[in-house]
């Protein structure tokens, strides 16, 4: 397939001569084209010049974009100021908690419509503004499968808040409030006063969810400017950081390099790394799986395990360390991180600035004295933040975040209190009659990529109301589906296969015995493999299905976690 030219022997089409429509005259098509943007007031003068697409995901259900109207005018401005035309054009926008059943369960449809508006639409760049966690994979992985010049722009994270002279920040103070509300130690005066502090300002997570998690991890993968991850979304840092985006896309134009040149194995490993050295959310273990998966890369599980061994946390932020977003920017952002990482990563990945990696950490100068990006001599963890487990139960891998999870059930053996799905947990786990004490093990079933479907963020399952009323603050809690980056606690998940596709899981049973051992990287069930026989036998397990629309194209197309939640046909054709 042709990307520009469709004419042997001439050089590729530019501006707005790309990928014209074909009424059997390209003449007539270009001239038809030009007539028509015409209208909105452009001279020819503007058309010649080199055209930047600016993808909008302004929403009013999206307040994590709050900023986008802002940032989409310092773009442009910085498009203008090098001699190139922006142009606007919207697509889907996810938020969290305004997307049902989950953002995740439309990530892929966000991703294709990036990919086809950008195939479809004449540019020789595209600058892709996202914040809100599924939205900047999902323009990532768009952007990978179009493979033109791309350069993404996260919004920035919003601010902190204060309740009571306390410092509160959106979303691990949410969670912690609301299980204090759970467990009856505020009322409901207290927990309605925190409700208006939590989110002081547009912006997405001000700690390290899966926002920000992704935010590091595309700069640390070179898809972003140097710097522009960490300024807060409110900030005259931000709207620098859209006008150098910018000046930098009109330059991607012209250099034409695509994100198959800069996202590679190099730069996924590096990405890797500082996700490992961030404490970051597990979600961008998927994320980073489907982006790189869109251009044949894999993410295999034991090598990010391997990863995580030599690679400590150094970033004191919640939920595995104290401090928010802001901090982190003010000590000197994804720059200061990598130049500590340094003897870890590839230094000769290429960046969308044309420079390598290396470069761009020589080009940040030196460090200065700051308490949230620590040295790696002095870690807050000794190991990255992510740890992968394999076992019986989990063949194909599951994830914790060690990091935020209680040290002393790292090695843990319990018995199961089994929730067969989403409305079951919601029924019973609030039930003073529930049989289950603080050693037990939660285990919730089919809220995977089907079972769900769309792996919602529900494997931070609520600790039982009557042991939360005991005091209870952590325990083991288990599933296949997935958990907010702002969330903390003993939480394993991703198990694969999942449930709903006949995975170990599915055949768990009240009181069966689970064995966790995070430092040997186990997870097992102590139930033999005759009785698992059986079982299977007794009750086999059908794959979810949906009669049309959306939820049938996801539920027959979706892959596993280890694979990213893709769509198996937006994957590249094996080699």
């Amino acid at each position: 397939m042709s990307k520009d030219s469709d004419i042997p022997g001439k050089p590729p089409a530019t501006g707005l001569s790309r990928g014209l429509t074909n009424y059997g005259d390209a003449g007539f098509s270009l001239f038809l084209r030009k007539a028509f943007i015409k209208g909105a007031g452009y001279t020819d003068e503007a058309l010649g010049r080199t055209v930047v697409g600016i993808i909008d995901t302004g929403s009013a259900y999206n307040p994590c974009h709050g900023n986008a109207r802002e940032l989409v005018e310092a773009v442009s401005r910085g498009v203008m100021l090098a001699g190139g035309l922006p142009v606007r054009f919207p697509t889907i926008s996810l938020h969290e908690s305004f997307s049902h059943p989950t953002s995740m369960y439309l990530r892929n449809l966000m991703s294709m419509d990036t990919e086809e508006m950008i195939r479809a639409q004449p540019m020789d760049s595209v600058v892709m503004i996202g914040g809100c966690d599924k939205t900047v994979p999902a323009q990532l992985m768009g952007a990978a499968s179009a493979d033109v010049p791309a350069i993404q722009l996260v919004t920035g994270s919003m601010l902190t808040g204060s309740h009571e002279g306390t410092r509160v920040g959106a979303c691990t103070d949410c969670r912690r409030y609301w299980a204090r509300y759970r467990a009856g130690e505020i009322d409901e005066a207290t927990i309605a006063g925190v409700n208006d502090k939590l989110v002081p300002s547009v912006g997405t997570c001000s700690v390290m969810g899966t926002a920000s998690s992704m935010a590091i991890v595309t700069e640390a993968l070179g898809m972003s400017l140097p710097g522009s991850a960490s300024p807060p979304a409110v900030t005259a840092d931000r709207i620098r950081a859209a006008e150098r985006t910018g000046t930098a896309a009109v330059a991607l134009g012209t250099s034409k390099i695509t994100p198959s040149q800069v996202i590679t194995p190099k730069s996924v490993e590096n990405a890797l790394r500082a996700l490992l050295a961030i404490g970051g959310s597990t979600n961008a273990v998927i994320h980073l799986t489907a982006v790189a998966g869109r251009l044949g890369i894999p993410v295999d599980l034991a090598r990010l395990d391997a990863l995580g061994r030599e690679t400590p946390v150094l970033v004191d932020l919640k939920p595995s360390g104290s401090f928010y977003m802001e901090d982190f920017d003010a000590a000197g952002g994804v720059p200061a991180l990598l130049r500590e990482l340094k003897p870890l990563l590839h230094l000769d990945a290429l960046t969308v600035t044309g420079r390598t990696l290396g470069e761009e950490i020589e080009a940040s100068g030196p460090g200065f004295p700051q308490e949230v990006i620590r040295p790696m001599a002095n870690p807050i963890y000794p190991q990255g933040g992510i740890a992968v487990l394999r076992g019986n139960l989990a063949p194909g891998g599951a994830i914790i975040k060690q990091s935020a999870a209680d040290p002393r059930l790292m090695r843990h053996e319990g018995r199961a209190v089994v929730f067969e799905d989403a409305a079951d947990l919601a029924a019973r786990i609030d039930r003073d009659d529930l049989d289950v004490t603080a050693d037990d093990m939660l285990v919730l079933k089919r809220i995977g990529p089907k079972g769900a479907p769309g792996m919602p963020e529900a494997g931070l399952l609520p600790i039982p109301k009557k042991l939360a009323r005991a005091g209870v603050k952590d325990m083991v809690r288990i599933s296949d589906g997935r958990m907010s980056g702002t969330a903390a606690g003993t939480i394993v998940l991703h198990v694969t296969p999942e449930a709903a596709v006949g995975g170990p899981l599915a055949y768990v049973r009240n009181g069966d015995r689970i064995r966790l051992d995070v430092p040997a990287r186990r997870f097992d069930l102590l139930v033999d493999e005759a009785e698992m026989a059986r079982r299977r036998a007794d009750a086999p397990v059908t794959s979810p299905t949906a009669p049309r629309g959306y939820r049938k194209l996801f539920l027959d197309s979706v892959t596993q976690a280890d694979l990213g939640v893709d769509f198996d046909f937006l994957r590249p054709p094996a080699p």
